[in-house]
């Protein structure tokens, strides 16, 4: 199923879209974080994802995307700003998390869902947005960076 045969809306999540944010979710940890981080909990969001995004739901510094083809949810995408610090005066949005259901990816599903957290960021007055990609997923690094996001910083880990 393709999105030129059923269209996909780009929507807030509602209540009734837990099981379908849960469910991309789990897929992110399962597909990125874990092959990539053995430190990350990978049953996370099936434990902790329920509570979590219905909180997010009535956080106005939070933002809750679903990608819905025909009552299906196959994609998301979670957001969250921070107003600035006394060292980082900037007000900061942050993509904390994005996913695309394969079968849905390369046709620009994933371009409007960080279009939408833009107008959010910017609706807010967030100064600047954030995400944060695992260095190995080049694919990840590379998407961001065709839509508008550059490398600032690399985070090094040992493991002790």
């Amino acid at each position: 199923m393709s999105d030129q045969q059923h269209e996909v809306v780009v929507r807030r999540a509602q209540p009734a879209d837990v099981e379908g944010l849960v469910a991309c979710s789990s897929a992110l940890f399962a597909e990125d974080a874990g092959t990539r981080d053995p430190s990350v909990n990978v049953g996370w969001p099936r434990e902790f994802g329920p509570e979590r995004f219905a909180a997010g739901m009535d956080d106005p510094s939070r933002l809750l995307l679903v990608a819905d083809c025909d009552g299906r949810i196959v994609g998301h995408l979670t957001g969250s700003v921070a107003e600035g610090t006394a060292m980082r005066p900037a007000k900061v949005s942050t993509l904390v998390s994005m996913y695309v259901q394969p079968d849905h990816r390369r046709g620009g599903l994933g371009a409007r869902l960080v279009a939408q957290f833009a107008a959010w960021a910017k609706e807010l007055g967030s100064e600047l947005a954030e995400v944060t990609a695992y260095s190995s997923n080049a694919d990840a690094v590379r998407f961001y960076e065709q839509n508008g996001f550059a490398s600032q910083s690399v985070t090094l880990r040992a493991a002790l």
